[in-house]
């Protein structure tokens, strides 16, 4: 009877690895600067949200004391620029923004470095509460340093007024700073052209005073720019719609 017999040779040596292979195969280790960039990215992704959110109008406010006031960050953006079609917006009827009264004429002036009006407030002028500003005393305590607040009025400028110079109380027939036409958007216009009253009253006052409100213009010119005037301001007051203003 034959066998057969499985001879073996030597078991051979494990084969090299191929580095290529292995470095491939090994796990990727973020370092620091990888770390650092991808929350840089973050960082910079969040700052830019804020700086959108700072841009859009509220609808809503930010309790301070006994006052609903817009956001801090929209309010430093609105002072320094001019935007009277926002002005319109928060002044509208049913926005909770704080209304504010001046208990006597006072220059226009604005901390926030943005655009003044050259025309004074006016005692019993309605104006927006935008932010409270505190006395700057160095840390100490002084009698009388009431700080002030920074107030929107009805042509879209900011100023800066003292604690003493505003009151919440209504008085019983306001004041309106004068609505600056030719600086609104066309859409704008459009709206309070399209209404029967206040519509009529534009197209008057184009006829009297072709273009000029100042300088040398007729007692009619005068009369029916403060006739439209007071009509812009009531239809904004009573609900009258207008176009939402894009971002600042």
């Amino acid at each position: 009877m034959g066998f057969v017999v499985a001879c073996g040779g030597a078991t051979p040596a494990p084969a090299e690895p191929d580095p290529a292979e292995a470095e491939a195969a090994a796990p990727v280790e973020k370092t620091g600067g990888e770390s650092a960039a991808g929350a840089g990215e973050k960082e910079g992704k969040e700052g830019d949200a804020a700086a959108d959110a700072s841009r859009q109008i509220p609808t809503t406010c930010e309790q301070q004391d006994n006052m609903c006031l817009p956001p801090v960050t929209f309010v430093k953006r609105l002072c320094s620029g001019f935007y009277p079609d926002v002005a319109l917006t928060l002044f509208a009827k049913g926005t909770p923004f704080t209304r504010g009264y001046l208990t006597r004429d006072t220059e226009a002036w604005n901390a926030s470095g943005g655009s003044s009006s050259n025309d004074k407030l006016l005692f019993d002028e309605e104006v927006l509460i935008l932010s409270r500003r505190k006395a700057d005393t160095g840390g100490m305590v002084v009698s009388g340093a009431g700080g002030g607040y920074d107030v929107l009025r009805w042509d879209g400028t900011c100023a800066s007024l003292m604690t003493e110079e505003v009151r919440q109380h209504v008085p019983p027939k306001p004041k309106f700073a004068p609505i600056p036409w030719k600086s609104l958007d066309q859409k704008t216009r459009d709206a309070f052209q399209a209404d029967e009253k206040v519509g009529p009253l534009i197209a008057e006052r184009r006829r009297e005073c072709k273009g000029a409100t100042m300088g040398a213009v007729s007692a009619k010119c005068e009369k029916v720019d403060k006739q439209m005037g007071a009509a812009l301001i009531e239809y904004v007051r009573s609900g009258g719609t207008l176009p939402t203003p894009g971002p600042l």
